[in-house]
């Protein structure tokens, strides 16, 4: 699954276009390197957000084409 999407569906980012903005902006890491929107993500990965005052740091434990908002924070852990 595509990066911006990920982060959508798991409601780590509100909206995919902001996703995308932040990607290009290089706001988003994926195992200490910055990423494309278009990064495939897979599970295990780390995925830093840079986003307003405090950093956050996650782990993907599963991907997923959809999650309901109970299950959206199932996909990854906070680091």
């Amino acid at each position: 699954m595509r990066l911006d999407k990920y982060l959508k569906v798991t409601r780590l980012i509100k909206r995919r276009t902001i996703a995308n903005e932040a990607c290009d902006a290089g706001r988003i890491a994926v195992n200490g390197k910055p990423a494309r929107a278009s990064y495939d993500v897979k599970e295990n990965d780390v995925i830093e957000i840079n986003m307003g005052t405090k950093p956050l740091k996650v782990r993907v434990l599963k991907v997923s084409e959809y999650a309901t908002k109970e299950d959206a924070s199932s996909n990854y852990e906070v680091l």
